[in-house]
């Protein structure tokens, strides 16, 4: 983890990004310290995650706009041949080194991680997947 007082921006994970919208979730408010003024991106990944839970799980128009008005003030980032070479060699170094984020199960959040080593500016995430990714600087209060 980086230290909390960096001010940089920040590419947020689809758990982080979402807390807010799940009534119930308090990993929202453990977060805004952390995301508070910063700039926000989150990958092409994460906001298809989130359009396919709220679809899923039948949100209604209300909802969906407030989603949608959330997805807008993070800037998207698209994948493109760069963001692809990445993704495949965070694969391969995962691979050797054993990491679990080299398994097809986590293909989505690989995406992710991808995004941020591109942009060279940290994850911010609550899953432990990301911890010790090759590459990958993390902000995590886990």
């Amino acid at each position: 983890m980086t230290a909390p007082g960096s001010r940089g921006a920040i590419v947020i994970d689809t758990d982080v990004f979402s807390a807010d919208l799940v009534p119930t979730s308090r990993l929202a408010e453990r977060y805004v310290p952390i995301i508070t003024g910063r700039p926000a991106f989150i990958s092409f990944q994460t906001a298809a995650e989130l359009r396919y839970g709220a679809i899923r799980r039948g949100w209604g128009e209300a909802r969906m706009l407030k989603l949608d008005s959330k997805i807008r003030r993070a800037e998207v980032v698209h994948t493109g041949p760069e963001l692809v070479a990445i993704c495949a060699q965070l694969r391969a170094n995962c691979a050797a080194i054993g990491h679990a984020l080299a398994q097809r199960e986590h293909n989505a959040d690989r995406w992710i991680a991808a995004t941020a080593i591109r942009l060279w500016i940290p994850l911010v995430s609550n899953d432990t997947i990301f911890k010790a990714v090759p590459g990958l600087t993390l902000e995590s209060l886990t």
